[in-house]
């Protein structure tokens, strides 16, 4: 019996008939094989200000991109430094030399990898050393502010005094830098705030030694809530009282507990961003103002930052109250 000669496809034409089945499929199924090569547009708006006698504050607005910007290059005088997500409009550039005069931009890139053009440079020149400069700014007063619309607010404050000069100001929202200014300013409009939510600011001051003043007061602002969106459910007024009592001490936290048309069973409370403990009524939950003590063993000087947030009568966790700041007395 003669056999049967079976006439085998060249690999390389095999290959291709498998892609081309591929491709088919991707096109019958509704995919697309299309690679995303479009650029993300330049950010706009890029400003650069000295924050020390070697450092800058660099910022930009939120570039835009046909499907998504993934994150921004810094670059300085071409050379690129350093890469945030898209999350960040801002950076400090730390290891700068005094005196000296510094061109930055910036460029967008997408998920495929696409950059944008450069943004418009921003220049900056560093001041001089000062090495005389040994004490750190007075902390700015008196700060307030408005909330202009659901994203941004508009805070100003009393200047600080130095024994050399200030150099910028540092605005915080509870404890992360989020935006600077130069020394010669009292005022800062801050962006990219989220409609219906309640913030903490606080100011510092910076010399060209870049030494920090103390923080300014707290200023708690609430951010419009957007058309239709549902009331906040944050705890307002919270206010704390500490004492010291043999080697303990004891911090006495009180606040107005939020409408939310049922009984509120519970609360977390957040030490410096993390979950300390659960607060559970051991009866009644209370109606109006609540009260809670925390003890605490560290040393003396030891600082806190402070806040909460309910638990609604459906299980979940709600709006986060405004932070508080808490210094354990010496």
């Amino acid at each position: 019996m003669e056999g049967i000669t079976v006439q085998r496809p060249h690999a390389r034409t095999a290959l291709t008939c498998s892609a081309a089945l591929l491709l088919a499929a991707l096109t019958a199924c509704g995919g697309s094989a299309e690679a995303d090569t479009e650029k993300p547009a330049a950010p706009g708006g890029v400003t650069a200000q000295a924050g020390s006698a070697t450092s800058a504050h660099v910022m930009w607005e939120q570039a835009s991109d046909n499907e998504r910007v993934a994150g921004y290059d810094v670059y300085r005088e071409g050379k690129k430094l350093l890469s945030v997500p898209a999350t960040k409009l801002m950076t400090d550039i730390d290891g700068l030399t005094a005196s000296t005069a510094y061109t930055f931009t910036v460029r967008a890139r997408d998920a495929a990898g696409n950059l944008s053009a450069p943004s418009t440079p921003a220049a900056v020149t560093t001041p001089a050393a000062a090495p005389a400069d040994e004490e750190a700014p007075t902390g700015p007063t008196k700060l307030r502010g408005t909330a202009d619309s659901g994203r941004t607010v508009t805070l100003s404050w009393g200047g600080s005094t130095d024994d050399v000069g200030v150099t910028s100001y540092d605005i915080y929202q509870e404890d992360s830098r989020i935006h600077s200014v130069p020394g010669t300013r009292t005022t800062a409009r801050v962006t990219g705030l989220r409609p219906g939510t309640v913030y903490t600011f606080t100011v510092r001051a910076r010399d060209a030694a870049d030494r920090s003043s103390p923080d300014s007061n707290a200023l708690d602002l609430t951010t419009p809530s957007a058309p239709g969106a549902p009331r906040s459910t944050a705890p307002t007024g919270l206010r704390t009282e500490t004492t010291a009592e043999g080697g303990e001490f004891l911090v006495d936290l009180s606040w107005d507990q939020p409408d939310t048309g049922g009984t509120i069973p519970a609360y977390q409370l957040f030490l410096n961003g993390k979950l300390t403990t659960t607060i559970v009524w051991g009866g009644t939950p209370p109606t109006g103002r609540a009260t809670y003590r925390l003890t605490l063993t560290d040393p003396p000087g030891t600082r806190y930052s402070l806040k909460l947030r309910p638990k609604l009568p459906d299980g979940k966790w709600g709006d986060f109250s405004a932070q508080r700041t808490v210094v354990l007395p010496a």
